[in-house]
């Protein structure tokens, strides 16, 4: 029995890689395969599949889950996380790799349930509690409840059961500016801020409320934001990551600001590869609107990026001038706007390579409009000539110096001598221009 447990774990993890392989193969065949009754073949080897797969995955060790987890893909890593059950999810992090913790933290989210999530410490963690009843939520002490999407009645529910009036998630944008950073007299402290949203199709900024009060953080938003799934996963695996409400609030800003730096990175990678493009010798008007479309949509994301900045760096001078924080605390946001004083310079600097790759876009197509004026221009210098002998042999004048001649003849020969006259038209400007370039 000694000699056979040892191998238990490392079957475990075989089994599983072999899973992940077997739903692949199967996906990529069943999709080729144009045969009766596609859906149900899908259907039934895909459940039979991950059935399988979550089996595995339920009865392995948390901890060689957790190893297992940072072998994969970030893709894999997605995959296998959505097929583990719900309790056994805050076992693993514990053990997961950074890098699993990222790629966690920064998929999109969609058609996800809004509710209401409290999260209290256990052992310097960071734990989500399940709330029933008010009774349970103000028994366990919450550092942070956090609501996304709530509805009138959950909003004063909450509100309620704690004294404080939470705001409407969808008017939070129509706040004036400064009146987004304030302290009421009870000692609420509110702060309204941006947190950047970098989608595939779309980026965009989305406002959330936070109010301190109590040593507690309520947090309301209209919708999930990777900085925040990125924040609880961090403070989930890792003990003493947060020791109260306000480190959390801010170490959301500071997972705010690494966000906007990952997006900076993705744009300095398709503004190179937009400048390959647009160093091209050859760009035909599509190309050169495909591309405008794409340095449009990255000057986008460049401009909620510096807005985002800066919102987060007056929120964080807000919270130091309030005198409130800790000492320790105070250096955690020092650093935060030392990082958001070298996102500036990077702002600053995709602005104007930005701004060049655009002028050199609209440069090639003022030249290749130029090209079709040119050969306009070579058309009209040819027919011009053309045009006057065209006029001459319309004219009764004509028709009295060919008398006598047959009007096919007379015609014919008139026909002959446009084409040569044209022609010869054009093999002068074919030398004028090679004449000119030679000489540059």
């Amino acid at each position: 029995m000694s000699n056979d447990q040892p191998a238990e774990p490392q079957n475990n993890r075989q089994t599983i890689l072999n899973l992940l392989q077997k739903h692949q193969l199967v996906e990529g065949m069943v999709r080729k395969q144009d045969m009766p009754h596609h859906d149900l073949v899908e259907t039934l080897v895909r459940k039979q599949n991950l059935a399988k797969l979550k089996q595995v995955l339920n009865e392995s060790d948390p901890s060689d889950v957790a190893q297992i987890l940072g072998e994969l893909s970030p893709e894999e890593q997605i995959f296998v996380w959505d097929q583990l059950s719900e309790n056994r999810k805050e076992l693993i992090l514990r053990d997961v790799p950074i890098s699993v913790l990222n790629a966690l933290g920064k998929r999109e989210f969609k058609n996800e349930r809004s509710r209401i999530k409290a999260f209290g410490l256990h052992e310097g963690r960071l734990r989500e509690i399940t709330i029933h009843t008010s009774e349970e939520l103000l028994n366990t002490k919450p550092v942070w409840i956090d609501l996304v999407g709530p509805t009138f009645e959950e909003r004063t529910w909450v509100g309620d059961i704690f004294g404080i009036e939470l705001p409407d998630p969808e008017k939070l944008s129509d706040l004036e500016a400064s009146a987004r950073f304030y302290i009421e007299e009870n000692g609420e402290i509110h702060l309204h801020s941006d947190f950047l949203l970098d989608l595939e199709d779309e980026s965009r900024n989305v406002a959330v409320a936070f109010i301190l009060y109590q040593d507690i953080l309520f947090s309301v938003r209209s919708e999930e934001l990777p900085v925040f799934r990125l924040q609880r996963l961090r403070a989930f695996s890792q003990p003493n990551y947060v020791s109260d409400s306000r480190d959390v609030l801010l170490d959301l800003y500071a997972a705010d600001a690494e966000y906007s730096a990952d997006a900076m990175e993705d744009m300095y990678r398709g503004l190179e590869a937009v400048g390959k493009q647009v160093l091209n010798k050859k760009m035909t008007d599509e190309d050169a609107a495909k591309i405008l479309v794409a340095i449009a949509h990255e000057e986008d994301l460049n401009g909620r990026i510096r807005r985002n900045v800066l919102d987060t760096r007056r929120a964080v001078s807000f919270l130091m001038r309030s005198k409130f924080l800790e000492k320790h605390q105070v250096e955690d946001a020092q650093q935060i706007l030392r990082d958001i004083e070298s996102l500036d310079g990077h702002t600053t600097f995709l602005f104007g390579k930005i701004n060049f790759l655009m002028d050199a876009t609209v440069g090639f197509i003022n030249i290749n409009q130029n090209k079709v004026i040119q050969r306009l221009t070579v058309l009209s210098v040819v027919f011009m000539p053309l045009n006057v002998l065209a006029g001459i042999g319309g004219m009764s004048e004509f028709s009295m110096m060919t008398q006598g001649v047959p009007w096919e003849v007379s015609y014919g020969l008139f026909t002959i001598g446009l084409v040569l006259v044209g022609w010869l038209t054009y093999v002068f400007l074919k030398f004028i221009e090679k004449r000119e370039k030679s000489s540059h």
